[in-house]
């Protein structure tokens, strides 16, 4: 988690801590590899816009999940993220905080009032490395309640 900053800056801080972890800051010295989506939990303000709060996230790879490493950096922690049903919008492009903002207004629109999901936070997720110019895929989820 990283708070007292800009979406953008947090999460950028946030990516920059799990990329040493999954490189090899870990107890175990062992590198492995990356993953995809990087999911960034946002927590929406009352106009729309996102806290200066985030959660940076990605899986750890199936031949680590029974006993991952342990992080060296004591602020990375470790959890089970349980199954969900998401409601999702997917769009291309360097995603920023107004690109996530503006597709989470576009998909709680599409989805109207009926459905039932999770208003204090949504994902923001990247699938692509920074160097991948185009074809870049984001997704915004909502978890269903």
């Amino acid at each position: 988690e990283v708070s007292g900053k800009p979406f953008d800056e947090a999460s950028k801080e946030g990516v920059l801590k799990l990329l040493k972890y999954v490189g090899g800051t870990n107890d175990k010295g062992v590198g492995m590899g990356m993953t995809a989506p990087v999911s960034i939990t946002g927590f929406p303000a009352e106009n729309g816009s996102l806290q200066q709060k985030v959660k940076v996230s990605l899986r750890i790879p199936n031949q680590f999940q029974d006993n991952p490493p342990c992080p060296s950096d004591e602020s990375i922690k470790i959890e089970e993220r349980p199954g969900m049903t998401i409601y999702s919008m997917q769009f291309g492009g360097y995603a920023k905080e107004m690109d996530y903002v503006n597709y989470a207004a576009k998909l709680k629109s599409a989805l109207g009032s009926e459905a039932a999901y999770h208003k204090d936070f949504y994902f923001c997720n990247g699938y692509d490395p920074p160097m991948k110019p185009y074809g870049r895929r984001n997704e915004v989820w909502f978890v269903k309640q």
